[in-house]
């Protein structure tokens, strides 16, 4: 074979494709909450088209599903609950030592 039709051949790789995230029979919805979840990230920002593999219409449906399902109260925001956890923690603590404060003072 010559070097000059060597060079035009594709190796032959073994290719699977993926199953697309969205299905034919799936609504994309703002009440579809199992739908929208799978597109958000775990501090509750929504995934981009690239990691989600989605077309530009599923994407720019599945923001708006998930913007509409924020306004209504059923998805957060934000997802900042080991933050909320911590502060909880310090707002304890620092209510508890004034508290103490507060004892030391009217007894000395």
């Amino acid at each position: 074979m010559d070097k000059s039709k060597r060079l035009f051949l594709k190796s032959k790789r073994s290719f699977r494709r993926r199953l697309p995230p969205i299905g034919s029979g799936d609504r994309i919805d703002y009440k579809n909450m199992s739908l929208i979840s799978r597109f958000i990230s775990e501090q509750g920002k929504i995934l981009s088209r690239r990691l989600n593999r989605l077309t530009l219409k599923q994407q720019r449906l599945i923001t708006i599903a998930i913007k509409q399902a924020r306004i209504l109260s059923s998805l957060p925001f934000l997802n900042n609950e080991k933050q909320f956890e911590k502060t909880e923690l310090t707002a304890r603590t620092t209510t508890t030592s004034l508290k103490k404060k507060k004892i030391e003072l009217l007894f000395n």
